[in-house]
C-alpha cells in the first residue's frame, strides 16, 4: 500500500492504544476491521513493536495482575481471556506460572470464598454447590476447589 495508508494505519493504531493497553492481535484485528490490508496492518504492528508501544509480554502480565488483584480471577479464567486476546500459549503458561504457585492460588480462592460465603453453612448442599460454581466461574481448578472445600473456613 502507499506510505500514506501505512501512516494512517499507524495513527489509528496509536489512537486505539491510547484507551488502554492491547495485544498485537487486538491491534491487528482492529486495523483489519477498519479496512486496512493485512500488509499495512502488519507494518503498523511491527512499527509499534519496534517503538516499544506494543509488547504482548508486558500486556499479558499487566492484564493478569489486574484480573487477579482486582477481580480475584483464577488461572483458568485468565488463560481463557488471554487466549481470546491473541497471546501465545507459551507466554500464557509462563505468566501463569509466575503469578500462581499452587499454594498461592489456593490462598486466593480461600480468601474469595471466605469473603463471599462468610456466615453461610457450606455443609448445606445448595450453598456448597453455589460455592463450587462461584469458584469455577472465577477460574479456579477443580482440584483447588476440592482441596479448599474439604477444610473448614475461618469464622471471622
Amino acid at each position: 500500500m502507499t506510505g500514506e495508508s501505512q501512516e494512517e494505519a499507524l495513527n489509528r493504531a496509536i489512537k486505539f492504544l491510547s484507551y488502554r493497553a492491547r495485544s498485537e492481535a487486538e491491534v491487528h484485528r482492529k486495523l483489519a476491521q477498519l479496512g486496512f490490508s493485512r500488509e499495512t496492518a502488519d507494518g503498523a504492528v511491527k512499527k509499534l513493536v519496534s517503538l516499544k508501544l506494543l509488547n504482548d509480554g508486558n500486556f499479558a502480565r499487566a492484564w493478569t495482575v489486574s484480573r487477579v488483584e482486582g477481580r480475584g480471577y483464577g488461572p483458568l479464567r485468565i488463560e481463557r481471556e488471554l487466549r481470546k486476546k491473541g497471546i501465545a500459549k507459551s507466554l500464557i503458561a509462563q505468566i501463569l506460572d509466575e503469578t500462581f504457585s499452587r499454594q498461592q492460588g489456593k490462598e486466593r480462592a480461600k480468601q474469595l470464598l471466605e469473603k463471599r460465603f462468610r456466615g453461610k453453612d457450606l455443609t448445606d448442599a445448595k450453598v456448597f454447590r453455589r460455592a463450587v460454581a462461584f469458584l469455577q466461574r472465577r477460574g479456579y481448578r477443580d482440584s483447588v476447589i476440592a482441596d479448599l472445600l474439604k477444610q473448614p473456613l475461618a469464622d471471622d
